[in-house]
């Protein structure tokens, strides 16, 4: 089953042609992200202008790249929510007209399923490996997903694509927001998370003692607002040291120290919560590290470490472009839910800037 996918939730325009939900025959993005840079962070309306200029150059460059036309199609699927409402309408009012012109069947995919379907794409990549003889293979159920980003932090007990449950989620920033905010307060550019990661090569990550959140408590709920809090107040005292001794040589490694501590802090508390995860359910057989921030190198060290004592399979998507928005993992997406559910999936639906994934992957 050959998908078109669709992806235009916030700032990137992406249009891919994906094969059963594995092979990516191509996976074009477009990203305003650099007007963005500057502005620290996205205007909505303005974004939705220049997709609705390129969402058609990247179809075509879309189908030129797979080599295919559209009647080469079975179905399409678009990202129907959540997201921003202006650039989900151009995709989906896109989407609608390809499906109604061509006659092609319309497939509506929670964002989040799309992240949480990602690994899935050329069979992922595997950072630990265990009970696979023969090599790597396909993602096994069940398994623990452990979707981040800028909008969403959630850990998923997995039993299939549309079957599972909500085991925690943020109760205030995301994991990727807390890198924005962080990044903006050590004076370092938008988005946070690749900045701080740059900034942090060769700080030391014990350099600055920053709380594990929730640790106490009996959740896997996550919470990222009181690092936020230990850093404006750890910079708050730095910088009235430093005004009363004047400016040091060892001032220079402040910011690369600080950028390595903060990381490692909510880098530790996300491994944290997937640990109590396993205690709680050893029967998964793969831990999942999708969304934006699973591209995070930190991120990826800490959790393999983890998963080695454990015997777990760590497995990130197989590119760090499948870890940000694309629409090659809406149309794997799209092909999953066709597989477990059926034309059923061919319903129509609305465009929503809010949908809880709740309402896709259900007990």
């Amino acid at each position: 089953m050959r998908i078109l996918g669709i992806e235009t939730s916030c700032d990137e325009t992406s249009v891919a042609v994906v094969l059963d939900g594995i092979h990516v025959q191509s996976n074009v993005i477009s990203s305003s992200r650099a007007t963005f840079e500057k502005l620290a962070g996205v205007i909505p309306e303005q974004a939705a202008r220049m997709q609705i200029e390129c969402i058609t150059p990247v179809l075509q460059e879309a189908l030129i790249e797979a080599k295919i036309t559209m009647s080469d199609i079975d179905a399409i699927a678009v990202t129907r929510g959540p997201g921003l409402l202006g650039s989900l309408l151009v995709g989906t009012v896109t989407a609608r007209a390809i499906a109604s012109i061509h006659k092609k069947p319309l497939i509506g995919v929670h964002h989040t399923l799309g992240h949480l379907s990602s690994t899935w794409l050329e069979g992922g990549h595997e950072i630990t490996s265990y009970g696979r003889p023969g090599g790597a293979s396909l993602p096994l159920f069940p398994l623990l997903t452990l979707s981040a980003s800028g909008g969403h932090t959630d850990l998923w007990h997995r039993a299939s694509h549309t079957r599972g449950r909500l085991l925690g989620r943020t109760r205030d920033d995301a994991a990727g927001e807390a890198f924005d905010k962080g990044a903006s307060m050590l004076g370092l550019p938008y988005p946070g998370g690749p900045s701080i990661q740059k900034a942090a090569e060769g700080g030391d990550v014990k350099a600055y003692d920053f709380p594990l959140p929730l640790h106490a408590e009996d959740t896997l709920d996550f919470s990222f607002s009181g690092l936020k809090t230990s850093l404006k107040y750890l910079l708050r005292d730095i910088s009235r040291a430093s005004s009363t001794r004047g400016p040091q040589v060892e001032d220079l490694r402040l910011t690369i120290d600080m950028a390595a501590s903060f990381q490692h802090a909510i880098c530790r508390h996300l491994v944290d919560r997937v640990e109590r995860a396993i205690t709680r359910h050893p029967d998964v057989k793969e831990i999942h590290l999708v969304g934006g921030v699973s591209a995070n190198i930190h991120l990826r060290n800490v959790m393999g470490d983890l998963c080695r004592k454990k015997g777990v399979t760590v497995r990130v998507p197989k590119n760090l472009s499948y870890c940000t928005d694309n629409a090659a993992m809406i149309a794997a997406a799209g092909f999953f839910l066709h597989q477990e559910l059926g034309d059923d999936v061919f319903n129509t639906f609305q465009t929503e800037a809010s949908i809880p994934l709740e309402a896709v992957i259900k007990e």
